[in-house]
């Protein structure tokens, strides 16, 4: 049977999830080519992506990270190839430098970027504003608000960027990417053959003298799309008066929302394209109004264009936005928020408006890493070995969740793969030890470069690779060093220890986190010497092992009632398993993986058969 997002016929109306409606939105538009390196927010599109490339029309892959991703994207696209790229918001960082010239040279094929932001940081290092890499880098950004825009804008910006040859930027937001909403599906095309490469270098390669005159025509571009944006269905007007509320991005909800559960009412400009900007069909709404609100999350962008385009045509217009009645210049908005913002706006009070409260009493639940997991153990022994002496430098991964006590293994994060070249910088200018930690899957985005960074100068560093054979933080997706996937076997796996020696490593150790006596051994070893040391330590992720490779643990742990209670088990180890009920201390059975590393810190914790 086929998968729902592969249905051909147009008029069916589906529940999706905002990123499932991406995905369709780009079969719709009959996209060719797919790469990604996952993230949240945006992990569920490639993910869709890879369930359905056993059948779907389209080639897909994972790259090895953000900017190869753009980089495979960039070359398909100049292939002919319809073409998406998609990352999180700090991955755009990473391709930036690609990003930067494909505006430049362009997108024959056609070539669409899902930039997921992360307001509020739910699982991100910042929260950056990534509408101003689509001015920075002169592309055209569009922003969904609903599941419906988001499959009719990923489809409709196939057709711009081919129509433009530009790389063009779908900018979404975590409650767009995880919002659910009806989706009425249009039809899927016929599958195409790629156009081809059409040879012209003064097109194609950005030297000095061609990349001058690209600048140029990349301006003259830009300045075509204002006429399209002042037409686009997704910049519409609604209502009249003296005030006026400009919503971009799910603010547009936000402001939905609010209005019904209010009496409020005003003009009303809904930016869905948003760069460049409508600058006439703003100039239209402007002239009619006194005073006028915006509603963006983050970044003042259109909120500072709208006063450019008001003293451009000498209006003397009012215009309000961050840090007016409590509209914050960080974290997400919230109906509550934006409801607020209108009251003030209007000189009433504030509309009662309901939300969503946790119950009260609720016990906090500070970020944990699960029961079994093999950087517990990995982290234990270190800890154990080490103690405060050294400083730990962490990275971007589920290792990081490794920061808060009885732990306490993250003494500074920076961005992926910086844990070995910012740990070095520590190493090199403080003279103290430092252990730095990374996982696979970073380590092949961009541990790698830091490494032999490391080698070269000869850095003073211990480097634990904490390899649990998957992308674990990001739902378990495939990368060079996996022995299996969702969808069989890595028939070309990347050996880590040989990539390691091949940089130039020659202190070099490789254990079973879980076995402590070796893995204890192996530190105690490292410690005592210096220069660029690797341990890696190689354990399947517990919820990987079972759900890929069906490997089913047949024990679980428990406490005898010899236990005097002493609490050391909890306080060292802080395995989620673990319980304190009525002063004693047990094993929660259902929680405990079954790994059995805790019976090698104490006598008095044994294994008994797992009940059916």
């Amino acid at each position: 049977m086929a998968h729902p997002l592969l249905e051909k016929q147009a008029g069916q109306t589906h529940l999706l999830l905002g990123n499932e409606a991406i995905v369709r939105g780009a079969l719709e538009a009959g996209v060719q080519i797919v790469t990604c390196y996952p993230g949240t927010p945006s992990s569920e599109v490639p993910d869709a992506f890879y369930q359905l490339s056993p059948e779907g029309p389209f080639e897909f892959e994972y790259s090895i990270n953000e900017k190869v991703a753009l980089e495979v994207a960039g070359g398909a696209a100049l292939a002919g190839a319809k073409t998406m790229v998609t990352m999180k918001h700090v991955g755009v960082n990473v391709a930036a430098d690609p990003l930067m010239t494909l505006a430049y040279i362009g997108a024959p094929g056609g070539l669409v970027l899902l930039s997921a932001d992360d307001p509020g940081c739910h699982s991100s290092q910042n929260e950056q504003d990534n509408r101003l890499y689509a001015r920075l880098a002169g592309i055209p950004c569009l922003e969904p608000a609903t599941a419906q825009e988001c499959k009719d804008m990923a489809r409709d910006a196939f057709a711009l960027s081919r129509e433009l040859s530009l790389p063009v930027m779908l900018r979404t937001t975590t409650r767009v990417n995880h919002l659910r909403g009806p989706v009425e599906f249009g039809p899927l095309p016929e599958p195409e053959p790629v156009q081809g490469f059409q040879r012209n270098p003064q097109q194609f390669v950005p030297i000095p003298a061609f990349s001058r005159l690209m600048h140029v025509h990349l301006l003259e571009k830009l300045e075509k799309l204002v006429g399209k944006s002042n037409n686009s269905p997704y910049n519409t007007v609604r209502g009249d008066g003296p005030l006026g509320v400009v919503a971009s991005g799910i603010s547009r909800a936000y402001l939905h929302d609010a209005m019904v559960e209010s009496d409020f009412d005003a003009a009303v400009l809904e930016l869905g394209a948003t760069h460049p900007l409508p600058k006439e069909l703003i100039a239209d709404f402007l002239k009619g109004r006194e005073r006028v609100l915006v509603l963006e999350e983050l970044e003042p962008v259109v909120e500072n264009e709208l006063r450019a385009i008001a003293q451009q045509h000498g209006l003397r217009v009012e215009i309000q936005g961050k840090g007016f009645g409590g509209l914050p210049q960080y974290w997400e908005y919230s109906t509550q928020i934006v409801a607020k913002a209108l009251a003030v706006f209007a000189g009433g009070e504030p509309a009662a408006v309901c939300a969503c409260e946790a119950p009260e009493n609720m016990p906090p639940r500070p970020p944990n890493l699960c029961s079994g997991c093999p950087h517990r153990a990995a982290y234990f022994a270190t800890r154990r070995v080490f103690g405060d002496e050294p400083v730990y430098s962490s990275d971007i991964g589920c290792y990081t969740l490794g920061l808060l006590p009885p732990l306490s293994m993250a003494d500074f994060l920076v961005c992926m793969g910086s844990s070995i070249s910012a740990g070095s910088g520590v190493a090199w200018a403080s003279g103290r030890p430092v252990v730095a930690f990374i996982g696979d899957s970073t380590f092949f985005h961009s541990g790698m470069t830091g490494l032999v960074n490391a080698v070269h100068n000869d850095r003073n560093l211990l480097l634990v690779i904490l390899d649990n054979r998957t992308t674990a933080m990001t739902g378990h997706q495939p990368h060079p060093g996996v022995d299996q996937t969702v969808l069989g076997d890595n028939l070309h796996k990347a050996d880590i220890e040989q990539v390691v020696r091949g940089l130039g490593v020659t202190q070099v150790d490789k254990v079973r986190p879980m076995n402590l006596k070796a893995t204890t051994a192996a530190l105690e070893k490292f410690k005592d010497a210096s220069g660029v040391r690797v341990l890696i330590a190689e354990e399947p992720c517990p919820l990987f092992a079972r759900r890929v490779l069906k490997i089913k643990k047949p024990k679980v742990a428990y406490i005898d009632e010899s236990c005097d209670n002493c609490g050391e088990c909890v306080a060292t180890l802080a395995c989620p398993a673990f319980v304190v009920e009525n002063g004693k201390t047990a094993v929660n059975a259902l929680a405990c993986s079954g790994c059995m590393f805790c019976l090698q810190l104490c006598e008095h914790i044994k294994a008994a058969p797992r009940s059916a």
